[in-house]
């Protein structure tokens, strides 16, 4: 694939655009990797026969950025910054605060240029109020930080906008290389980090965004000072995939569209970073689609399990009664497998013993 021209600054209406067709391409497409998978399906939990457990005194409740919510649910970053973006998030908000679960915006990068798009995200804080909620940005533009295109007001300003319990950066360079219009220039990007958690009010918090990080990655943005990491790992959506729809591209860089760690994987990866960084959380998402396979991820060592395109579908084709009550089955179901497991609390249940598929006795 020959190396992309340097592109102009994107304009706000193309960066609606572009927007636009994310949400439209994973709602009416299938974006999903064709061959490499997150690893969940291999694991399975040692059923506990004597639980000594009422179901009744399971609780799934736990706690993220400094508040309590009822499940170690993420509703991952999605979107934001044009119309239908806001209608999405405000639906998305109303949800999560009924459930008392996480939410996350999707890129607050026009904000940084355009004071017009402030509206479909700060409506998320009205709605939401108390639950954490996580402001987002791109790695790419962290980057100039280091190079004077942005001030660390402008990333105070973000932060401001949806009173964010964290700012998420996310690391993106498969997606950027893929995107017609891509930010390639990821120079800088780990020192305009550390100059994040040196003076946001917030945490920031280090993420991909489908294909995975690093035991090499997460131990550079915990040496900065970062102490929460989403593994986004590869199995679910693929965002170069996405980015190849938006361009119509069939055949010239469809090696990558299963590129990337499987989750399972990175999420390993990174959990074994705790035994030198206790106080280090980790978020497990990429291709976790239903409340058991979030179970394995908090029984593999997760602290929270995010989602996005699977909420998003249920909740733009079936709307917010729908979404709710998937989400609830979520939560429903990782409490189930607590009492299986003989865990009452999510603590508990981080070491709730799991086994391969391929290590069973045959006995």
């Amino acid at each position: 694939m020959s190396k992309s021209p340097s592109k102009r600054k994107e304009s706000s209406r193309s960066s609606a655009r572009r927007k636009s067709d994310h949400v439209d391409i994973v709602l009416n497409q299938d974006v999903t990797f064709r061959v490499k998978t997150t690893g969940f399906e291999n694991i399975d939990f040692i059923h506990n026969a004597l639980p000594e457990l009422d179901y009744s005194d399971v609780d799934a409740s736990t706690s993220f950025l400094g508040k309590t919510i009822n499940a170690p649910v993420l509703v991952s970053c999605m979107t934001g910054g044009f119309v239908r973006g806001e209608l999405i998030n405000r639906m998305l908000a109303e949800v999560c605060e009924e459930l008392s679960i996480a939410m996350g915006v999707g890129s607050q990068r026009q904000m940084l240029d355009d004071e017009k798009r402030h509206k479909s995200f700060s409506a998320v804080r009205d709605i939401a109020p108390t639950i954490p909620l996580l402001g987002n940005i791109g790695a790419a533009e962290v980057a100039k930080l280091q190079k004077d295109q942005y001030r660390i007001d402008d990333f105070h300003r973000l932060v401001d906008a949806v009173q964010a319990d964290g700012l998420v950066v996310h690391c993106n360079p498969l997606q950027e290389l893929m995107q017609p219009e891509g930010n390639t220039n990821f120079h800088g990007v780990i020192d305009g980090i550390e100059l994040l958690v040196q003076e946001l009010s917030c945490p920031v918090i280090v993420k991909e965004v489908g294909a995975g990080i690093s035991d090499n990655v997460a131990r550079r943005v915990i040496s900065v000072g970062v102490r929460c990491i989403d593994v986004a790992g590869a199995g679910g959506t693929s965002w170069s995939g996405i980015e190849m729809i938006r361009r119509n591209d069939k055949t010239d860089a469809q090696s990558f569209w299963d590129w990337g760690i499987p989750t399972i994987e990175s999420l390993h990866m990174v959990t074994a970073l705790r035994s030198h960084n206790p106080e280090l959380q980790v978020i497990a998402s990429g291709g976790i689609n239903d409340g058991t396979t979030a179970a394995k991820a908090i029984a593999l060592g997760a602290d929270m399990v995010g989602a996005a395109r699977i909420f998003l579908e249920t909740g733009v084709h079936s709307g917010k009664r729908s979404l709710r009550k998937h989400i609830q089955n979520w939560i429903q179901d990782i409490s189930r497998v607590m009492f299986l497991t003989g865990s009452k609390t999510v603590a508990d249940l981080q070491h709730a013993p799991v086994v391969k598929r391929n290590n069973y006795s045959n006995h």
